[in-house]
C-alpha cells in the first residue's frame, strides 16, 4: 500500500503581487499637505497685507542710546577746597550744597570795600559841612557888592549933583574933584565885591563837583562790595537742577581755578534718546510720530516715546575731522542722522535709566503716508510750469 503525501505548498512564482501604496497616496497625508499649504498661503498673504499697510511704515535702528544733558560742575573763584559735601552717585536736589572753597580772603576783600564806602561818605559829609560854610562866603559876597554898588550910585549921584554948581561958580571944583575921586573908588569896590562873589561861587561849584566824586567813589566802592560779596557767596558751589553726582575728582585742600570740572550732576528725570537713523529711514519721518523703544536692560520691558526733533546735519558733518569727499576716491556710504526722541515714561521707569543705554527704537511714519507722492506731484507741476 502506497501512502500519498499531498504537497499544499504554492510556489514562489505563483503568488500574486502585491502593489505598495506610497506615503503621498495615502488620503490622509495629502489633506494634511493640503492644509498646510492653505495656511502658509494664508499666512503669507496676512503678512504681505500687513507689510504693505503698517510694516513699510516702521522704521528701526538699533544704534540709539539713552542721553541727558548733563551738568558740569566748576567753580567761579580760585581757592583751596575746604569742604566736599556729597559722594560719587548720590542724589541731589537743587540748590544744595556741593563744595565749599576757603572764603577768607573774599571776605577781606569785602570788609575792604566797606571800609572804603565808609571813607567815601565820610568825605563826602565833611564836603557838604564846607559847602555850607561856602554859601554863607556867598553870601556875604552878595552883601558886600550891594553895599558896593548902592556907595557906587552915591558917589555918583554926587558928582551930578556937583558939576552943574561948579560950572556956575556957587562951589569950588575941588570939591568936584573930591566927589569924582569918591566915584572912581566906589566903582573899584564894586569890581572887587563882583570878583569876590564870583570866587565865592566857584569855590561852591568846586565843592560841589567834590561831592559828586565822593559819592561817585562811593558808588564804586559799593560796585566793589557788590562783586566781593558775590565771590564770597560763590565760594559754596551748589547745584543747579536735581540730579545724581558722577565723574567727580574734587578732593579736600585741592586748589581750584574758575572754569576747572570738579563733577557733573547728571539728571534722572529728563532723560532722552539720540536714534542714529539712516538718511534713507527719514524720509516719511516727522516730530511728534510715536515710537517704541526697547532697552537692552530691561529685558522685556516696551517703552513707549515721540520724535522731539532732527539734527540739522549729519554726525559726518559735526564729528572733529568732517570728510572731505573731493578729494581720492570715492565710496559713498550711507549716513545717520540723529534723531532725538522723548520718553514718555514714568519717573520710576526713568530712574531705571542710565545715560548711554543702548536702546532699540522704531518709529511709525504712517502719519506722513503719501507725503512723498504729493512732493514728487509738486515738483512735476513746477517742472512743467518753467518749461
Amino acid at each position: 500500500m502506497n501512502d500519498k503525501v499531498e504537497d499544499n505548498s504554492i510556489p514562489e512564482d505563483a503568488a500574486p503581487a502585491e502593489e505598495k501604496k506610497t506615503a503621498f497616496q495615502n488620503p490622509k497625508v495629502r489633506r494634511g499637505l493640503l492644509i498646510a499649504a492653505v495656511v502658509l498661503v494664508l499666512v503669507g498673504i496676512a503678512w504681505f497685507v500687513r507689510y504693505e499697510l503698517v510694516g513699510k511704515y516702521m522704521e528701526n535702528t538699533d544704534d540709539a542710546y539713552v542721553q541727558a544733558d548733563a551738568v558740569t560742575i566748576a567753580p567761579k573763584v580760585s581757592g583751596y577746597i575746604d569742604e566736599v559735601l556729597v559722594e560719587d552717585n548720590q542724589t541731589v536736589k537743587k540748590g544744595d550744597p556741593l563744595v565749599r572753597i576757603d572764603p577768607r580772603d573774599y571776605r577781606a576783600q569785602a570788609q575792604q570795600a566797606q571800609a572804603q564806602i565808609d571813607v567815601a561818605k565820610a568825605n563826602a559829609n565833611a564836603i557838604r559841612a564846607q559847602m555850607g560854610e561856602q554859601r554863607a562866603a556867598v553870601q556875604q559876597a552878595e552883601a558886600q557888592l550891594a553895599k558896593a554898588r548902592s556907595d557906587l550910585a552915591f558917589a555918583q549921584s554926587e558928582v551930578a549933583r556937583y558939576e552943574p554948581l561948579v560950572k556956575s561958580g556957587a562951589e569950588p571944583g575941588q570939591i568936584l574933584n573930591q566927589r569924582r575921586n569918591q566915584a572912581d573908588q566906589a566903582r573899584a569896590a564894586v569890581k572887587n565885591a563882583e570878583a569876590g562873589l564870583a570866587a565865592a561861587q566857584r569855590r561852591l561849584g568846586t565843592l560841589q563837583a567834590q561831592v559828586a566824586q565822593a559819592e561817585a567813589q562811593g558808588e564804586a566802592n559799593t560796585a566793589q562790595l557788590d562783586e566781593a560779596e558775590v565771590n564770597v557767596g560763590s565760594t559754596v558751589i551748589r547745584s543747579s537742577i536735581d540730579g545724581r553726582i558722577g565723574n567727580k575728582t574734587v578732593r579736600v585742600g585741592q586748589f581750584v581755578q574758575p572754569g576747572l570740572r570738579l563733577m557733573s550732576v547728571v539728571p534722572t528725570d529728563n532723560l532722552y534718546i539720540t536714534a542714529n537713523f539712516k538718511e534713507t529711514q527719514v524720509a516719511l519721518m516727522r516730530p511728534g510720530q510715536p515710537a517704541t523703544i526697547e532697552v537692552d536692560a530691561l529685558d522685556g520691558v516696551e517703552l513707549h516715546g515721540r520724535v522731539a526733533s532732527f539734527s540739522p546735519g549729519t554726525g559726518a558733518q559735526f564729528s572733529l575731522l568732517p570728510p572731505e569727499n573731493a578729494t581720492g576716491n570715492f565710496t559713498k556710504i550711507v549716513q545717520r542722522i540723529p534723531v532725538r526722541i522723548a520718553i514718555d515714561a514714568s519717573s520710576e521707569t526713568q530712574k531705571l535709566l542710565v545715560p548711554g543705554m543702548s536702546v532699540v527704537v522704531t518709529v511709525d511714519t504712517r502719519s506722513a503716508e503719501g507725503e512723498l507722492e504729493q512732493i514728487e506731484e509738486r515738483q512735476e507741476e513746477r517742472t512743467q510750469a518753467a518749461d
